[in-house]
């Protein structure tokens, strides 16, 4: 089992319907949340939205490639190395 790392995923929905299908993935992981921040950006028709979480790299992983396979949405992640 990997050691647990933290990482922050910066998420950007182009689709505002694709809105409630990200905060359903992210409340099926909020046990391993640590803090989340969402901007919407209204004259751009987006939302921004910052996650940070402590986990198993591949369950950040999981998490992740969940989120990236909603359509209208983008995600990265930065892992810290230790």
């Amino acid at each position: 089992m990997d050691e647990k790392r933290i990482a922050v995923a910066a998420i950007v929905v182009d689709e505002l319907s694709a809105v409630t299908e990200v905060n359903s993935v992210l409340h099926e992981y909020n046990d391993i949340i640590i803090g989340r921040m969402g901007i919407p950006y209204r004259e751009k028709g987006i939302s921004v939205i910052s996650v940070a979480v402590d986990a198993e790299p591949d369950k950040i992983s999981c998490l992740t490639g969940r989120l990236g396979r909603i359509s209208g949405v983008s995600v990265k992640a930065a892992i810290s190395k230790k």
